[in-house]
């Protein structure tokens, strides 16, 4: 089953420019592992953004788990919240995510904003900072944190809502050694787990090694 289903779709930032894709399908079956590459400006971003509903094409559809995603859709703020809770979106940037002054209000602002219960939130939110070994900057300001840090920041920030879907973009870039081991071992984790994976990444090695299919994005 196609968890996400791009079909005939067309986009452009400006009217006047061209178009990023024309015409374009693109297919991710539920509990896939899919390898995104590309070069510099192919697309990759922007197709996340696309997948992540924070951009919409001009032409064309897009089906996540059957339901169309239209900007019409998003707008209403139920749709948004149950849409937004079963994706999850780690940027190449992780400082684009982080805003809140505590590591700990990170990861805690997705499930509040959910509406769980505080009871809830704190379960979730001491698993993931276990989990990603990170329950000493719980209380540090995100903003003073090392990249590594960030991105590890960003990622329980994702997973304390226990998405179906993760999407991630260059998720070990400008991680050292040690974070790049614990990232390569989360993923596949989340892959034996059954979590749909859309990974956009340029290690060679780490791609064959994760990926069930590679899709290669060129210049239109």
């Amino acid at each position: 089953m196609n968890c996400i289903s791009l079909e005939q779709i067309t986009f452009r930032y400006e009217p006047e420019e061209p178009a990023v894709f024309k015409d374009y399908d693109f297919q991710v079956e539920e509990g896939e592992c899919l390898i995104l590459r590309g070069d510099n400006g192919a697309g990759k971003t922007t197709l996340f953004k696309i997948l992540n509903a924070l951009v919409f094409p001009e032409k064309g559809s897009y089906q996540f788990f059957g339901t169309e995603i239209t900007r019409s859709y998003m707008a209403k703020n139920q749709n948004s919240k149950s849409f937004h809770k079963r994706v999850g979106y780690l940027f190449q940037n992780a400082d684009v995510m982080l805003f809140n002054a505590k590591v700990y209000d990170e990861i805690a602002f997705g499930p509040r904003q959910m509406g769980l219960s505080e009871e809830e939130v704190q379960i979730r939110v001491e698993d993931c900072m276990e989990l990603l070994d990170i329950s000493n900057l719980r209380d540090k300001a995100p903003y003073h944190l090392s990249g590594g840090q960030k991105k590890r920041v960003a990622i329980a920030a994702i997973l304390a809502l226990n998405p179906e879907v993760f999407i991630m973009d260059e998720p070990l870039n400008g991680l050292d050694q040690k974070t790049h081991e614990r990232m390569v071992n989360l993923i596949r984790d989340l892959k034996a787990a059954g979590k749909t994976l859309v990974i956009a990444t340029h290690d060679d090695e780490f791609a064959q090694d994760i990926g069930d299919r590679q899709v290669n994005l060129s210049f239109t």
